[in-house]
């Protein structure tokens, strides 16, 4: 082709059946899937993820309807949409009523010429991966799901960690602690352990094995299909959640606790073995496990310690102890930075995150309370004022040695009363605001106390003459910075 004029470009080879542009690729092909679907009566599913690959296959598109036989609508929907989408770039059609048509639109890269030649070919490979799904459909219902648990002593997990079956046991184990940290009611726990033994069973089914994207989801159906609790099937397909950026979170109790357990347990194995992330090398996917773990545990709002969860982990992995201190230091720098990536995304700034982060994250749940709370703290236009104050205590109070129980009696200006009654208030606000976690109030405090300290620095001189007052002061002085210790350290904040 000889193109004349840049002008000429675009129009030359579109008509020569290449459109370049990547957005008007994209335009005519939602058109076309959407009338195509209507035209049958129904709607196409646009999964993005899907219409963007299917975008950069073709150059000139053309949307077309294929139909397979209706016998494959007995198959779970899940079993047909994955040879489907993931397999042969098809996009499912839905009804009036939201079930799935025996149909299909792909898209073609090329005109309408011959098309049906075309559509009969691409309902050819459809349905030789539809008969290989019913084939692994009946063959694995003739056993039951609990029956495939033993199998799995036969697939390694990871070199050194065990077998599948192995983990399942040290999955259940965690399950088992986390709902005795969580104080799980004893008719829960049994859901859970449940799940937990059956969690990777549908590993070894046929339909699992052929399209391994339905582990989990497999499990769920061949788990209703035996009669087992319907929450222990749902639990068995909501503990890989989240999946991927943007995924959903597990909302049954079992499927978050079999979920965090399960994900424990590859992070605490994949880096005794040496193997934590470096760089953009994660094989393992261990930062999105991380990550799922820390949004379960603030979605579910659980308050609990990851170092101790960490530490069984690695005990049931049989890890010795002297090698535990480091792994346990390593492993808690990594789920803080979870953390912080979850508190940045939603706009928390640097330097609250820091000093939150100073005074511990063990706990992710009270971390990320606590975090909230300092941000919605320094949006009160009093704050600044407030922390002025505060960091002069600060500063002072660490100059106190020895000895720090106040005495009273020693107070020679009445500020140093006032700012003491004023402290008591404040200090007994704080701790019952602590206990219940209420980290708005602790902070609350900290603005009741700024009047009485901006007098009791006017007024009175701190490092006086006389060593027991001097000392006393000092004491008063630390046990108001003291106020928000376990909450954030405040000197790391800008005001």
């Amino acid at each position: 082709l000889t193109v004349n004029a840049a002008a000429e470009y675009f129009a030359l080879l579109e008509k020569n059946y290449v459109i370049v542009e990547p957005e008007k690729r994209a335009a005519i092909i939602r058109r076309q899937i959407t009338a195509l679907a209507e035209t049958q009566g129904g709607t196409a599913v646009l999964d993005e993820d899907l219409l963007e690959e299917v975008i950069f296959l073709v150059e000139y598109p053309t949307a077309l309807f294929g139909r397979f036989e209706e016998t494959y609508l007995e198959l779970p929907d899940p079993v047909l949409i994955t040879p489907m989408r993931e397999h042969q770039r098809y996009f499912p059609v839905y009804g009036a009523d939201g079930k799935l048509l025996n149909g299909f639109i792909t898209v073609r890269n090329g005109t309408a010429e011959h098309i049906d030649t075309v559509r009969a070919g691409n309902e050819k490979v459809l349905r030789a991966r539809l008969a290989d799904a019913k084939f692994f459909w009946d063959e694995d219902r003739k056993a039951p799901l609990c029956a495939h648990v033993e199998e799995l002593k036969t697939v390694v997990f990871q070199e050194g960690l065990g077998t599948m079956r192995d983990k399942g046991e040290r999955i259940k184990e965690l399950s088992a602690a986390l709902g005795k940290e969580l104080a799980i009611p004893d008719r829960e726990m049994a859901v859970v352990l449940r799940a937990a033994l059956l969690a990777k069973a549908d590993l070894m089914t046929a339909m699992v094995k052929e399209f391994t994207e339905l582990q989990g989801v497999m499990g769920r159906e061949y788990a209703r299909l035996n009669g087992e609790d319907p929450l222990v099937a749902e639990a068995i397909f909501e503990h890989y959640l989240p999946r991927f950026a943007g995924d959903g979170l597990p909302q049954t109790t079992a499927g978050k606790l079999v979920g965090v357990a399960d994900k424990m347990d590859t992070i605490a194995g994949t880096v005794s073995r040496g193997l934590m992330p470096t760089g953009s090398q994660d094989p393992y996917a261990l930062r999105r496990q991380a990550l799922g773990i820390v949004n379960i545990l603030i979605d579910s709002g659980y308050s609990l310690s990851l170092t101790k969860l960490l530490k069984y982990a690695l005990d049931l992995l049989k890890v010795k102890e002297a090698k535990q201190e480091k792994l346990l230091a390593g492993l808690q720098e990594f789920f803080q930075m979870r953390l912080r990536n979850i508190l940045s995304d939603q706009g928390v700034r640097y330097d609250v995150i820091d000093a939150v982060m100073a005074e511990g994250a063990d706990d992710v749940y009270a971390a990320y309370l606590r975090a909230l709370a300092v941000a919605r703290f320094m949006e009160n236009p009093a704050a600044d004022q407030a922390l002025t104050a505060y960091t002069r205590v600060l500063n002072l109070a660490k100059k106190a040695v020895g000895d720090t129980a106040i005495n009273p009696a020693l107070f020679a200006e009445t500020a140093e009363s006032d700012l003491y009654a004023a402290y008591r208030q404040a200090s007994q606000t704080a701790a019952q605001a602590k206990q219940r976690g209420d980290y708005q109030a602790v902070l609350a405090s900290l603005t009741a106390l700024q009047a009485p300290i901006d007098a009791f620095f006017a007024a009175v001189m701190v490092m006086a003459e006389d060593e027991k007052i001097k000392a006393n002061r000092l004491a008063l002085l630390k046990g108001i910075a003291d106020l928000l210790s376990g909450v954030a350290d405040a000197g790391r904040i800008v005001a």
